[in-house]
């Protein structure tokens, strides 16, 4: 399994979202999968179709989140919608169900 966690500068949900699908990784028996953060920046945004906002998580290369989400055009913050309301970055639980699969 191929985890990247796309972030721009200074996103201050990326700490949040890092710690989190570390955990579910942990959680769910994928303790050695890695997390690769790409930091993207205005040059670099048109390479990463699949961003949709800081952090976008990929996983083998797809936005497992993607039907709450529209491509983002620049550095811009990404929301995630849960059954608690709005969070700058994906629940554990949610991240591990999409782990599991």
């Amino acid at each position: 399994m191929r985890v990247e966690l796309l972030v721009v500068s200074d996103c201050p949900n990326e700490a949040p979202a890092y710690e989190r699908l570390r955990r579910a990784l942990d959680d769910t028996g994928r303790s050695d999968t890695l997390i690769m953060v790409r930091t993207l920046t205005e040059d670099s945004i048109g390479s990463a179709a699949a961003f949709a906002g800081s952090p976008t998580v990929l996983i083998d290369g797809v936005d497992p989140f993607a039907e709450q989400a529209t491509p983002a055009a620049n550095l811009s913050c990404r929301v995630y919608r849960s059954a608690d309301g709005v969070s700058g970055a994906p629940s554990l639980d949610e991240l591990r169900r999409v782990v599991r699969r």
